[in-house]
C-alpha cells in the first residue's frame, strides 16, 4: 500500500508540474542538441534529444528516455549554455517530453541561439489577421 501511496505522489507531482507557468510566448522549434545531467548514481548521463519550443524562461525537449524530475539538465549552443532545472517529464506516444525551467544565466533569445527551425506562432496570427 506504500509504494502505491508513493506512486500516486508522485503522478500528482508529475500533474502539477504539466501546468504551463511560463507568462511569455513559446516559439515553435526544431533542433538536435546534447543534453546531459548528473544521474542519481553520481555520474554523467546524456541524451540526444529534440528541442521542441523556447521561451526567455524555460524550453520543452523531446527525448526517447525518461529524465528525473529535479535535475540540472544542461545543453550547449554555439554561443550560449542552457542550463535548467527539470519541472515535468512526461511520456506522450513518441517519446518524454522534458521541461526545463531555465537558471538566471540561461535565458534565451534569439540573437544568442536561433533553432534550425524556429516558428512564431503568435507573429504568423498576427500577420492572417492583418491579410484579412
Amino acid at each position: 500500500m506504500e509504494r502505491i501511496d508513493k506512486d500516486l505522489r508522485t503522478t500528482r507531482r508529475y500533474d502539477a508540474c504539466m501546468q504551463d507557468r511560463r507568462l511569455e510566448s513559446r516559439m515553435l522549434c526544431a533542433d538536435v542538441v546534447d543534453a546531459f545531467w548528473i544521474g542519481s548514481d553520481g555520474e554523467r548521463q546524456s541524451a540526444n534529444a529534440l528541442l521542441e519550443d523556447i521561451s526567455t524562461s524555460g524550453a520543452c525537449l523531446q527525448f526517447e528516455s525518461a529524465v528525473p524530475l529535479g535535475v540540472n539538465l544542461a545543453w550547449g549552443a554555439p554561443r550560449q549554455q542552457f542550463t535548467g532545472e527539470v519541472r515535468y517529464c512526461v511520456y506522450r506516444e513518441i517519446g518524454y517530453f522534458v521541461g526545463v525551467e531555465f537558471g538566471p544565466q540561461s535565458k534565451w533569445s534569439e540573437k544568442a541561439f536561433k533553432p534550425q527551425h524556429l516558428l512564431d506562432l503568435q507573429h504568423l496570427a498576427a500577420s492572417a489577421k492583418k491579410a484579412h
